[in-house]
C-alpha cells in the first residue's frame, strides 16, 4: 500500500471514526479553512461518519472564493486594454465578476491565458517584449511565495513589461474576524496543513489561548481529516485549547524560513476586503513600496472600479460558515457551475461546487 492508498484507506477511516464516536459526550461545532479539506469531507462523506452533533462548518477556506469582486473587476479592466497579455490560474477564469468573466473576455478577443507558474508569465514577457504581461495572483500563504519569486525575478533581470495583480489573502486574521464574530458558533478549527508548511503554527498559538478554542493542522486525505477531528473533539472534551500539529509528515513547527524570509523581502501586511466577509484587519498581503513598480494596479490606474455584487447570491453566508451549499435557495438551479452566481460555484476549491459535484440530490 502506498502512502496515498494508506491515508484513503477505509478500514483505518471506520476506525477513526468509531474512536471519535467513543470520546464524543456532547455536541461540536469544528470549521475546516481549507478548501481542499472541504471536497475531501464531501467527497468522501466524512461529515457522515460523525457522531449525531458533531457539526463541521465550512469557512472561508477557497482563496479564489474569498478574492474580492473589485479585484475580479480590476484583472478584467485590465485585460480589456489593448497590448496587454493577462495570465492567471484556471481556477480565475471562471470566476464571475459584476458584468462577466475572464474566460468570457478572452472570448470576445482578449488575451487571457492560463499558466501553472508565476514563472510562466515572466517566460511569456521575455517572449513578447512589446506586450505587457500581468499575472493575476490570488492565494493563500502556500502561493505567495511563488509570485513574491517572479515579482523578485523580474526586479533583478530589469523587466519593464511584467506586473503583478496581487490579491494575497492571510489566515490566522480571518479565524480571529470569525472568532470576533457576534453571529460566531465555531469552538474548534481545522487548520489548512499547506499554510503551515509554508508559515509554520506560530501564529495560532495566541488564537487558541485568547479565545480558548483548538486549532489542530490537518493534512487533506479523509484519515488526514478524521485525525486532526478526532485531535480537535479530544481537546474540547478534556477542556484543552492548544495548537496541535497533526500533519507532521509535512509541517514543521517553523514552517519555511526561506519562503517566510521572501514574503517579507517582496510583500507587505495590508488591510484586505474579503469577498462575502467584508475587511479583514492586517488580512492580505500587497507588493511593498520596493516592488510599487511591479504593482498592475499602480501601472495601469485601475483604483476606482464599481463593483455589483449578486443579490441574489448568497456565497457570503456560506464563507461565514452560516449557510450550508444545498440550503441556498439557488443552488442548483439558477446557480450552477455552467452559469455560476459566485465564486463559490466555480472554484475546484469552493464549498458550492463539492457539494454540487458530489451531493446534489441531496439536502441538508
Amino acid at each position: 500500500m502506498n502512502m496515498q492508498q494508506a491515508f484513503r484507506d477505509p478500514a483505518a477511516a471506520k476506525q477513526l471514526a468509531a474512536a471519535i464516536a467513543a470520546i464524543t459526550t456532547r455536541p461540536w461545532n469544528i470549521m475546516e479553512v481549507c478548501g481542499g479539506q472541504t471536497h475531501s469531507i464531501i467527497k468522501y462523506g466524512i461529515d457522515q461518519l460523525l457522531p449525531e452533533g458533531v457539526n463541521l462548518i465550512h469557512g472561508p477556506g477557497c482563496p479564489v472564493c474569498v478574492t474580492p469582486l473589485e479585484y475580479i473587476d480590476k484583472a478584467l479592466a485590465i485585460a480589456a486594454l489593448p497590448g496587454v497579455i493577462l495570465c492567471s490560474f484556471g481556477d480565475m477564469l471562471r470566476v464571475p465578476g459584476s458584468q462577466e468573466d475572464l474566460l468570457g473576455l478572452k472570448a470576445q478577443g482578449a488575451d487571457v491565458r492560463i499558466v501553472y507558474s508565476p514563472t510562466d508569465a515572466l517566460e511569456i514577457a521575455r517572449k513578447h517584449p512589446d506586450q505587457e504581461v500581468v499575472f493575476f495572483g490570488v492565494g493563500f500563504e502556500t502561493t505567495a511565495p511563488t509570485i513574491g519569486l517572479a515579482a523578485y525575478q523580474a526586479k533583478q533581470s530589469r523587466l519593464k513589461n511584467f506586473s503583478l495583480l496581487v490579491c494575497h489573502v492571510r489566515v490566522p486574521p480571518v479565524i480571529e474576524a470569525l472568532l470576533d464574530s457576534s453571529d460566531n458558533r465555531v469552538q474548534g478549527f481545522l487548520g489548512a496543513g499547506h499554510v503551515c508548511t509554508i508559515m509554520g503554527c506560530g501564529e495560532y498559538v495566541p488564537l487558541a489561548g485568547r479565545y480558548r478554542v483548538p486549532i489542530v493542522i490537518t493534512g487533506f486525505e479523509p484519515v488526514d481529516v478524521l485525525h486532526g477531528l478526532y485531535a480537535c473533539i479530544k481537546q474540547l472534551e478534556e477542556g484543552r485549547f492548544e495548537v496541535e500539529n497533526a500533519y507532521r509528515r509535512v509541517v514543521r513547527e517553523q514552517g519555511n524560513p526561506a519562503a517566510q524570509q521572501l514574503l517579507r523581502q517582496v510583500f507587505e501586511v495590508v488591510d484586505r476586503n474579503w469577498r462575502g466577509l467584508g475587511m479583514i484587519r492586517h488580512g492580505g498581503l500587497a507588493l511593498n513600496d520596493d516592488y510599487r513598480d511591479f504593482n498592475a494596479e499602480l501601472r495601469f490606474s485601475v483604483d476606482a472600479i464599481d463593483t455589483q455584487e449578486p443579490v441574489a447570491c448568497r456565497s457570503g453566508d456560506v464563507l461565514k460558515g452560516l449557510l450550508k451549499p444545498s440550503q441556498c435557495p439557488e443552488f442548483g438551479t439558477r446557480c450552477t457551475p455552467e452559469k455560476p452566481l459566485g465564486a463559490t460555484m466555480v472554484s475546484s476549491e469552493g464549498a458550492c461546487a463539492a457539494y454540487y459535484r458530489y451531493r446534489r440530490l441531496q439536502h441538508g
